[in-house]
């Protein structure tokens, strides 16, 4: 096995036994199983209701796995001491983050196979039908989370557990509502103004490329050209983030 499979296997390991992980599978779960209540209190078909509500959980709490995990995977080998040997081995640093990123990314793919799963079994029982949308949805989610876990890593090489956490909680929440410039955008005149909303909307994250929900719940369609491009959006971002993580990481001296 490779060195990058070894620090990949034992982050999975760690991972697994993370009560933060269990912690938040139960909320995820909780609230699946709460929405059915929602969709009773409120007017509409409920089914779709308990759609909307199980995928929004899927992707926060998702999220929220991605972050809080990833926060803290580098910190962890520098506060025990782990790095110092760790480094002194035959092990560049460039494995060692891939290893930690691929570990944790294979972490949050079992952990959100186990929610999606539990989901749809939920509404199986409730009278709805195998979706295949709704794994789809669950697909471009996960993209989302391996981006975000990129995210996360970066922040981690240069700031403590709580910073790197709230910049990166941060990313997620302007990555959701960075589109709505594209309406400010329309209703400014041409000018510098909104020129340079342009050059904002471009450089800050447009997370919403991973949203499915809204296709998931009415059965619209959903263009191949449109998935491959979002595909590849969140695959090049997050290996663009990757590299400043790296660029980053080497520069940093635990002597």
């Amino acid at each position: 096995m490779s060195r990058i499979g070894v620090i990949a296997l034992n982050t999975f390991r760690e991972a697994v036994r993370d009560r933060i992980l269990y912690l938040l599978l139960f909320f995820a779960g909780a609230t699946i199983l709460l929405s059915r209540l929602l969709s009773l209190l409120t007017v509409g078909d409920r089914l779709k209701i308990i759609m909307d509500v199980g995928l929004a959980a899927l992707s926060f709490f998702g999220a929220l796995m991605a972050i809080l995990i990833g926060t803290s995977l580098v910190h962890k080998e520098i506060d025990k001491k782990t790095i110092y040997t760790l480094l002194s081995k035959p092990l560049r640093r460039i494995e060692f983050l891939l290893g930690k990123f691929l570990g944790l990314v294979v972490t949050l793919l079992v952990m959100l196979s186990l929610m999606t799963l539990f989901f749809q079994a939920y509404l199986l029982l409730l009278g709805g039908g195998i979706n295949g949308r709704v794994f789809l949805a669950a697909l471009y989610i996960f993209l989302e989370m391996v981006l975000l876990t990129a995210v996360a890593i970066l922040f981690s090489t240069f700031s403590t557990p709580i910073l790197a956490s709230l910049f990166s909680l941060s990313f997620f929440l302007i990555g959701h509502f960075s589109r709505g410039l594209l309406t400010l955008i329309r209703k400014i005149p041409a000018g510098f103004s909104r020129t340079g909303l342009r050059v904002l909307y471009l450089l800050l994250p447009d997370l919403e490329n991973f949203n499915l929900k809204t296709e998931a719940v009415h059965g619209l369609s959903i263009p191949a050209k449109w998935l491959l491009t979002s595909a590849a959006y969140g695959l090049f971002y997050a290996l663009l983030i990757l590299t400043l993580a790296v660029i980053i990481f080497r520069r940093r001296d635990f002597t």
